[in-house]
């Protein structure tokens, strides 16, 4: 069987770990030892994780975040996540095809008591907003457990290889997001008042104030916190359209979890719909893996992501199509090309605008919803609560850092332990940090053909300046007050001059500024050095190559010859690759072309749609058809729904069918107002019932 892992990285280095025996539906495998099993499956070839009981329907993974349960598989008999459950020597793992049998009592089981820890403070979830929180609170000697569902500390950070944007001293702008969550962790871990519960799930709130939480995977225990901050992230949000529940299409999320975690290619061409940031950046992160990007869809006029995000997209040779919206995945048991078409101005698909895309991965990234279940549910017990970062509101992980920075001094405040208010300047970082993308508008180049300078190709005006702190001669100022403006080289109204150092080129997050060399013009006519920064394998560029440059949207301007590459420590895996450029186009080069325009061919024949109605509900296979024919009969009560359908009833508590449901009643014209929404489960995870009874399972 062809393995799938990714041997060689730009940015990310070989993962540790002994390679281990275990079997899948009989045949024996190997893994890493500790990566989920999922990962191990996927880095095996297998993406068919199971059929559903209902029709047969093959089932992979979604979310990769146990948020769903699509990627149930037996593991020793036992039904568990494949997403969640670390492999082990000598697993015995096997399809999820139709309904586990449920394991035979034990006479014997032990059962212990349920402990109950009280504590200061609880915080749920451990990733950016949920360390910053932790760190304020421990440095005012507060104690606090820190529980998180994964085995380790960071969140979405440890998916993310790319510079964050923000404030370089407020949030760590111009650092890569996996090397922000080494820092947060070493300094949570510092610190002696942090009781960090790794591989623990928060389960549920209860009316007697306390949390249950699933410890360690195995040992239930209520925590009686005085404070609980709700940190615990955002689910993606699902998408409705045929062929949506085949294997290969599947959250942002979990193709980045794939990657840029477990160093595991999951796809060869990937098609992506939806362009804000998450899209965009998977889709260079993408790139970098060596995966092919065949487009992005967005269905609105223009994408909603940073336009610095869709501008390197484009100039790396992905075509991004607006105004456009996904018809269909096509296939049988997985996913083998996708259909899309242009959409009106009330969004629905025109006819005759169908156009075909071979691929075999479809990823899902159209927005997220935030994990609130256990704030709501705080709340109407009466318990003192606060929530951060995405739990609160969905921003960029750069706000979710100062949110959780701010509530944690609010809390120490609330705990008396901490007298001094919040500092006004942190409210204004924060609203700036999680603004949306401003306006967008051309930055004049009128340097004279002399000397040496930057080049902005960054136009929309967003929070971010780690370019203003690089600059040895303080030559680029954006505004202090709002860091959302634009940068300006200050060039010959000080007198200072640019020494083409290059630290700006290598520090921008958006790679969108570039240094233009005159210096040696005379020796070579009519021509100028551009300095342009480029994270791709060292051994994918060389000096002396040919290469097509590209304008800020991705336009070509010609061909230019590479000088020289420079790959230093200090850089950060970013390359320096200098080009020989004509001056007509010096200026407007913003990238090198990485992926080649066949790649983006559109098929010459459109593969029929498949003539099921698209699923709602992915535990249940409900689909728009069955309830749209109930909305229409006059229900208005999603319980009504759930009793004649069982949309909502499965595994995953309807977390990824809940909006779907509520999209139909406004698309049948229905106001919510007039829908009454279900009955919230008591727990918001599964669990063995088990544990709460203190089960200890017996080794024979």
């Amino acid at each position: 069987m062809p393995h799938y892992r990714i041997s060689k990285h730009p940015i990310l280095e070989p993962l540790p770990g002994r390679e281990v025996p275990f079997t899948w539906n009989g045949q024996p495998l190997s893994a890493r030892e500790g990566e989920m099993i999922s990962s191990a499956l996927f880095a095996n070839g297998v993406r068919i994780f199971g059929h559903h009981p209902k029709d047969g329907a093959p089932q992979g993974i979604f979310c990769a975040n146990g948020q769903c349960a699509q990627c149930m598989v037996l593991v020793d008999g036992a039904p568990l996540k494949a997403c969640m459950t670390p492999i082990a020597d000598q697993m015995d793992i096997y399809p999820m095809d139709g309904l586990p049998v449920l394991p035979p009592l034990q006479p014997d089981a032990r059962y212990g008591q349920i402990s109950t820890v009280d504590i200061p403070v609880l915080i749920i979830g451990g990733g950016p907003s949920g360390m910053s929180a932790a760190i304020e609170l421990a440095e005012r000697n507060i104690p606090l457990i820190l529980a998180d569902d994964k085995n380790r500390l960071g969140g979405k950070l440890v998916l993310q290889t790319h510079r964050f944007f923000g404030s370089i001293n407020a949030v760590y702008a111009g650092t890569r997001g996996i090397d922000i969550a080494r820092k947060l962790e070493n300094k949570v871990r510092s610190l002696p008042d942090v009781d960090v519960w790794l591989n623990s799930t928060a389960l549920a709130v209860f009316s007697d104030q306390k949390v249950g939480i699933l410890k360690d995977n195995h040992e239930y225990v209520l925590v009686k916190p005085q404070v609980l901050l709700s940190a615990s992230g955002a689910r993606e949000k699902n998408l409705c359209f045929r062929g949506n529940t085949l294997p290969g299409v599947y959250g942002a999320g979990a193709f980045q979890t794939l990657v840029n975690r477990d160093l595991v290619r999951p796809a060869e061409r990937l098609f992506i719909v939806g362009g804000g940031n998450v899209g965009l950046i998977a889709g260079y992160h993408a790139l970098q893996a060596g995966i092919q990007v065949v487009g992005l869809v967005e269905a609105l006029p223009q994408c909603g992501g940073y336009k610095v995000h869709q501008d390197k997209l484009a100039r790396m040779g992905v075509p991004i199509y607006t105004s456009h919206t996904i018809l269909s995945a096509n296939g049988s048991d997985q996913v083998e090309s996708v259909t899309i078409a242009r959409v009106d101005d009330a969004f629905q698909p025109i006819p005759g605008t169908d156009q075909s895309f071979a691929c075999d991965t479809i990823l899902i990234a159209v927005g997220l919803d935030p994990v609130n279940e256990f704030a709501l549910k705080a709340k109407e017990y009466d318990m003192q609560v606060f929530s951060a970062g995405d739990s609160e509101e969905i921003a960029e992980a750069s706000s979710a850092m100062f949110s959780g920075k701010i509530k944690g001094l609010e809390i120490a405040r609330l705990l008396h332990a901490a007298h001094e208010p919040v500092p006004e300047d942190w409210y204004r970082t924060a609203e700036i940090l999680k603004s949306h993308p401003g306006k967008v508008e051309d930055l004049p180049q009128t340097h004279p053909e002399d000397g040496v300078f930057p080049i902005f190709h960054c136009n929309q005006e967003i929070p971010c300046n780690p370019c203003t702190s690089v600059c040895p001669q303080g030559l680029i100022e954006i505004d202090r007050d709002d860091i959302r403006k634009l940068p300006v080289f200050l060039g010959r109204q000080v007198k200072k001059t640019c020494i083409g150092c290059e630290r700006c080129v290598t520090v921008c997050p958006g790679l969108a500024i570039t240094l233009v060399d005159y210096r040696k013009s005379k020796d070579h006519p009519g021509q100028a050095m551009v300095t342009l920064a480029h994270e791709y394998l060292p051994e994918s560029i060389q000096a002396g190559d040919m290469v097509t440059v590209l304008d800020v949207n991705g336009g070509i301007l010609g061909q230019a010859p590479v000088e020289s590459v420079r790959s230093i420590r200090k850089n950060d895996h970013t390359l320096l690759v200098k080009l020989r450029a004509p001056l007509s186009i010096a200026r407007l080069i913003a990238g090198i072309q990485v992926q080649q325009p066949w790649v983006s061919e559109e098929m010459p024949d459109i593969p029929a749609h498949i003539e099921d109605d698209a699923i709602v509900c992915r535990c249940e296979r409900v689909t728009a058809a069955e309830l749209r024919s109930l909305i229409r009969q006059g229900y208005r009560d999603l319980n009504e729904l759930k009793i004649i359908t069982r949309a909502g009833m499965g595994a995953c508590g309807s977390k990824t069918c809940h909006a779907l449901l509520l999209r139909l009643f406004r698309e049948e014209g229905i106001d919510l107002t007039e829908v009454t929404d279900q009955v919230k489960r008591p727990l918001f995870v599964e669990v063995p019932l088990g544990a709460f009874a203190g089960f200890k399972e017996v080794k024979s």
